[in-house]
């Protein structure tokens, strides 16, 4: 699963009530979370991981100050975060390239999993969000991608990289990323866009102008959150998409969780068993 919690904007105390109600009843076993706060020794996903019973890890921006003159809040920090069911038994933190004007510390987050079967290379990332930044997402993926190279090995399960991409399907930066469609940044390292197995007919937007929370006139209705896991499978099917699909993208009990909806990918973990 991956996620946007929208940090502490808008009724975020009303939102993490809602966050939570919405991972208890999916039960994911592995989560990549966008847009974490942590403030006065309390963290998001901690808390989460906490109620939920899982694993966690935690990277925090190294430019938090650019998001706390946004909401008054001096000390809040924001940064991604990775819950899991299984044991995490190694993470590491990349921080994506921008220009100093435009870095507000961007992060990919890698953690590797102890699934049964298989150790799982897990990763999640947020990439800049301005519409006419699409080359400095594009250097972005670069390095992201780079950054899967070097921590992928030593499984056969493929990685798994999910997170706010804040690109539409058929950006120079999904496209170059993915490496399907044009020529991948790491030869022979392909990425499958798990939504590819959706229901043709199901709604895709992440982010979405039903939402209340995304503010007229930041674009049309569209998917800019992803999972994608590499390719070719594994032996014997490993890592195969098995299914895809939104959730959180309502109300529970009357409150939006995020302004963003999450996306919910079924794998294959080989042998006798599924996640």
């Amino acid at each position: 699963m991956t996620w946007n919690l929208w940090w502490r904007f808008g009724p975020w105390a009303e939102r993490q009530k809602a966050i939570l109600a919405v991972l208890r009843e999916l039960r994911p076993d592995v989560i990549g979370l966008q847009e974490v706060w942590a403030a006065d020794g309390e963290n998001l996903a901690g808390w989460l991981a906490g109620e939920l019973g899982l694993h966690w890890a935690w990277a925090a921006s190294p430019a938090s100050d650019r998001w706390q003159r946004r909401i008054g809040e001096p000390g809040t920090e924001i940064g991604n975060a990775v819950l899991s069911r299984w044991p995490v038994l190694e993470s590491a933190v990349l921080r994506l390239p921008a220009p100093p004007e435009l870095d507000d510390g961007r992060l990919a987050l890698y953690a590797r999993l102890a699934a049964p079967a298989h150790h799982v290379p897990f990763f999640t990332v947020h990439l800049t969000s301005q519409l006419h930044l699409s080359a400095v997402r594009g250097e972005q993926v670069t390095a992201l991608a780079e950054f899967v190279a070097a921590h992928r090995a030593g499984t056969d399960f493929p990685p798994v990289v999910t997170g706010d991409f804040n690109a539409w399907p058929d950006s120079d930066e999904i496209r170059r990323f993915c490496g399907v469609r044009t020529a991948p940044v790491v030869p022979g390292q392909v990425f499958l866009d798990a939504w590819e197995y959706a229901d043709p007919t199901a709604p895709s937007a992440t982010w979405d102008n039903a939402n209340p929370y995304v503010r007229p006139g930041l674009g049309p209705s569209v998917r800019v959150d992803y999972i994608h896991v590499g390719a070719p499978a594994g032996p014997d099917g490993i890592g195969t998409i098995k299914g895809v699909r939104r959730a959180g993208d309502g109300p529970v009990d009357g409150v939006w969780p995020s302004d963003h909806a999450a996306v919910v990918a079924d794998l294959a973990q080989g042998g006798p068993a599924n996640w």
